[in-house]
Order: structure tokens, then C-alpha cells, then sequence
């Protein structure tokens, strides 16, 4: 891969969170690649739910890291997306079908109970498949991995022949982090019981490490069992530390919610004899109401939800900013995050190298940033939708926007010609209708004064020149230090909203004798 001097040299220097993060892996080597030939990325996935905006957005933010790093090195990299479909199913989610089918397989892996939704072989496979379309969506390239193939297949074997090796050792990692209770009954190793099929939580005794054969009560019974080949898979915080070993992983991240878990597995790969590897710890999404988003719950937002009413590039733009601030996940952020989106991919030709390296759009995608940006901004078309109504269509949206813009047809302004079903979608099942005020006071005059000047108009006048004459005139009603109490009264009268868009782009979208008619109809209430 050839590697633009310039960038390099950029990035080597860049304060954005993804170059800082890949600089850990140049530090990791500095000699260039390491012996097995490349840098692995790893991104875990816990398939006991249904995947949701958390699960892309690890998988976008290690992407990120993992561009930037070939931005700055031309060792090869691998990322894996590993399902820890070996687990036990401790609880049935609460989005799910046949969830009485699924209380008689509690205990037993997620690979090995029946698929509530009767489309798949298991319930982890159904989920799996749903991850893989998830992110396939997005064009990502990654290699999928399940739990369940990675110890059938005996790849973990070596490891966990050494996970027997150092028992005591990895006992003394975890003991102290657990209460009495727990510490009575915990095991790094969870046999899966021959006679349910369940993995179980019991204490085990290493009889031969080489051979990986361990004892353990099972219903009274006392089992002597090989823990390779898939008849015993580890707990998640020394199954975490295995995995790193096995499979050489350089970088993982994770939530702030697991900071003490990378501790522990930290140590328990460093036991093993290995490094453990690079790592972020971002802030989780929260749902509106401030809670953690959970899989089981099925609380925030689906990918489906959000590329119902936004375009993709805006949910990976909203996962991009600011990953370790704690960030509500609900309807109410995609408008923003559509239009924050455009004005990043409107900014990045006209700024310097540097500057662009700290850009989302170069992030979300990877330095091809489009050229085209949309004309008319996602809330002005909110805004335009919300006036015309919950019966309005494509067709009539698209009518006001041939008379707005010249050459509007669809294939002149395609990303434009995206937005607007998104804008009736949202308008129609997310935002609140419209509740337009009686103006009062000084407002009455000056809505009295921007219709006989818009009635003095041309009807092509531009929205610049619509932008000034509403400016003027609350500098003369309102004076120059109280113009927000104009526009604030101009979105709470004629559009039935707290915030509005520049009232000339409006007005010139809507047409003067459309806009004249709100005028008329808020005096009406006066």
C-alpha cells in the first residue's frame, strides 16, 4: 500500500482520536510488522440479544483506528468480529419471540438452543447472521469468528491447555476481585455439563494440563472431561484474556462500563505469557431518558430505526464525535446529526491537511469524502414538511424544491433527493405537530411589516435578499440586541416550533404567497 507522504506526516502529528489511538500501535512495534505479519484488530460481540447502534458503533470506531494506522505504516492489518456464541444464555431478552422456549434452554450455549424466530439452526446463529448484515451495510471489512467454531475447531486448545497451566495463578487474579459468595464456587473454567448441555458454574480440579482434562461434579456425579474440542468454554474475563493470546489481538476497545475487566484480563494475558493489547475505553449511549442502552432491553435505537428517517453516514458521524463523552441515542439527535454531517463534508475541500485529518467526514470515509453537498439543509426541509402537513409527498416536496433551486431534478442534487423522504418520514412519525401561537405585541407590527414588503417582492427573489428584509426588520421592531425574540417569534407563529431555519432560505423555499398565508393566519389569532 503506498502511503501519501504528506499524510503521513500529517497524521503522525494529528490530534484526532483515531491517529492518537493508532500511534499506541506504531509505539507496539517499532520495528514494523510482528512476527505473525500483521496488526489484528478485534471487536467482541455478545449474540444474547439482538444487535443494536452500540455493537456498529465499536466496529466503526476500530475501523477509524484501523485507517489511521494504515494512514501512518504499511504493515498489513486484519480486523475479526468474534461472537461469543459459547456462552450461556443467563436470561431471555426481552425483544425476542417464544420466550417459554427459550426459559427451558437458560444455561445452555447461545450456539446450542433453538432460534426463537424459526429462521435459523440456533438463537446465536439468527444473531449472528443479523451482525453480519448489520455491518455489511456499512461496507466494513472484517472477518467473522465464532466462539462455538474456535473451540469445536480446537484452536484454542494450546491456550487453554495453558489457561490449566497456570490455574492457581489466574485464581489469584480473580479471588480478590469477587465477594465470598462467589469465590466459594468460581472457576476460570466452565465445563459443559455431558448429561444437560448446560455450562456449568462449578468448581473444577485440573487433573492433567497437557491433556486438558479436568473433574468436576455434575448432579451428584464426578465427571472427568477434556475441556478442548468445545466441551468447555472459560469465563468472559479469562475467555477475553485467552482469546487475545490465542489469536495474537493488538488493539481492542471497549466501554468505560468494562475499564476493570480489561484490568483483570490484562493481567490474566500477561500469566499467559503475552501481551495484552492496545485499547479505548469510550462512554456508552445512553437512551433518552439517560439510561444505558441495553441489548436484552432492547431501549435506544435499532440501526433500522435510525436509517429509517437518516442516512447512514450520519449515524457513523454522531458515533465519531467525542467517544468518551456519554451521549444520549434517540429520534431527537438524527436531524442534527444530518445536517452537522453535511457542513463537515462542505468544510473539508477548503481546509488545509491538518485540518482535515481532525474532520469526521475523512473518518467516516476513509479520506473519499464526497464532492457533493445538498443545497438545502435537513431541518429547512423539517421545516417545509411540517407546514404542508402529514399528507405531504415526495412529489410536492420535490415541486417546491424545483422552484427554489435551479436544475433541482433528482439527479442534479441526488443527496438532496435523499433527504427528502427521510424529512416526511421523521415529519410524520417523529415530530411533534406543529402548535402555532397568536403573536402578540410588537409582534403583530412587525409580522404586518414583513408581509407588506414580501407583497412588494418579485416572486424569484433569493433568499439572501428575504434573509435581509426579515433581519431589518426586527433591528426596527425589536432593536439589534433582542433579534432572537423576532425569529423566535417568527418559528413559534408561522411554523409551530421553539427553532427554525434562516426565515429568507424558508420563505423562499415555501413561495412568498405560501409564506404571506402563514402571516395572514397568525394575525388571524391576534
Amino acid at each position: 500500500m503506498t502511503i501519501d507522504p504528506q499524510l503521513r506526516a500529517a497524521a503522525l502529528d494529528s490530534k484526532a482520536w483515531p491517529y492518537e489511538e493508532a500511534r499506541k500501535l506504531l509505539k507496539r512495534y517499532p520495528d514494523g510488522a510482528p512476527a505473525k505479519g500483521h496488526v489484528l484488530f478485534e471487536t467482541g460481540y455478545g449474540p444474547s440479544g439482538l444487535p443494536h447502534i452500540g455493537t456498529f458503533n465499536e466496529v466503526l470506531r476500530t475501523t477509524m483506528v484501523r485507517h489511521a494506522f494504515e494512514a501512518m505504516s504499511d504493515v498489513p492489518t486484519r480486523l475479526i468480529a468474534f461472537s461469543d456464541d459459547m456462552d450461556g444464555l443467563r436470561k431471555v431478552p426481552e425483544n425476542v419471540p417464544n420466550k417459554e422456549m427459550l426459559r427451558e434452554h437458560l444455561g445452555k450455549p447461545l450456539s446450542r438452543i433453538p432460534d426463537p424466530f424459526g429462521t435459523h439452526e440456533s438463537f446465536a446463529a439468527h444473531n449472528n447472521a443479523l451482525l453480519r448484515q448489520f455491518l455489511d451495510q456499512f461496507g466494513f471489512e472484517y472477518e467473522f469468528a465464532s466462539s462455538t467454531d474456535y473451540y469445536a475447531d480446537g484452536r484454542f486448545d494450546e491456550t487453554l491447555k495453558a489457561v490449566l497451566r497456570n490455574y492457581q495463578a489466574i485464581l489469584d487474579v480473580m479471588l480478590p476481585t469477587l465477594g465470598a459468595e462467589r469465590r466459594a464456587t468460581y472457576s476460570p473454567v466452565l465445563p459443559v455439563s455431558p448429561k444437560s448441555g448446560i455450562v456449568l458454574q462449578v468448581p473444577v480440579e485440573v487433573i492433567d494440563a497437557e491433556a486438558g482434562l479436568i473433574a468436576f461434579d455434575d448432579e451428584d456425579e464426578r465427571i472427568t472431561q477434556t475441556i478442548l474440542g468445545g466441551h468447555a468454554k472459560l469465563q468472559w474475563k479469562v475467555d477475553w484474556a485467552m482469546r487475545w493470546v490465542a489469536l495474537g489481538v493488538d488493539y481492542e476497545m471497549s466501554g468505560k462500563d468494562l475499564i476493570d475487566s480489561v484490568t483483570q484480563s490484562s493481567k490474566i494475558c500477561r500469566v499467559l505469557g503475552a501481551r495484552p493489547p492496545e485499547g479505548f475505553n469510550y462512554e456508552m449511549f445512553l437512551d433518552e431518558k439517560g439510561e444505558k442502552i441495553s441489548k436484552s432491553k432492547g431501549n435506544g435505537l435499532s440501526l433500522e430505526q435510525w436509517l429509517t428517517y437518516g442516512p447512514e453516514e450520519s449515524i457513523a458521524f454522531y458515533a465519531y464525535r467525542e467517544p468518551r463523552k456519554a451521549k444520549q441515542l434517540h429520534f431527537g439527535v438524527i436531524p442534527r446529526a444530518i445536517d452537522d454531517y453535511w457542513k463537515a463534508v462542505a468544510d473539508y475541500p477548503e481546509q488545509p491537511v491538518a485540518q482535515r485529518l481532525g474532520n469526521p467526514a475523512h473518518h467516516i470515509h476513509n479520506g473519499a469524502v464526497p464532492a457533493e453537498t445538498p443545497p438545502v439543509s435537513f431541518s429547512l426541509l423539517l421545516n417545509l414538511v411540517g407546514v404542508l402537513g402529514s399528507g405531504a409527498t415526495e412529489e410536492q416536496v420535490r415541486g417546491y424544491l424545483a422552484r427554489y433551486l435551479p436544475e433541482s431534478a433528482a439527479e442534479q442534487h441526488p443527496a438532496l433527493n435523499a433527504m427528502v423522504p427521510f424529512a416526511i418520514a421523521f415529519t410524520r412519525d417523529i415530530a411533534a405537530k406543529p402548535v402555532r401561537r397568536a403573536p402578540e405585541g410588537v409582534e403583530i407590527e412587525a409580522l404586518r411589516d414583513l408581509d407588506t414588503q414580501l407583497a412588494a417582492l418579485p416572486a424569484d427573489t433569493g433568499a439572501e435578499d428575504m434573509q435581509n428584509i426579515v433581519y431589518e426588520i426586527g433591528k426596527a421592531r425589536f432593536g439589534k440586541e433582542a433579534l432572537r425574540d423576532w425569529f423566535k417569534a417568527l418559528y413559534e407563529t408561522l411554523l409551530g416550533s421553539e427553532q427554525g431555519p434562516r426565515m429568507g432560505s424558508f420563505i423562499a423555499l415555501y413561495g412568498i404567497d405560501n409564506s404571506r398565508r402563514l402571516i395572514a393566519e397568525a394575525l388571524a389569532k391576534a
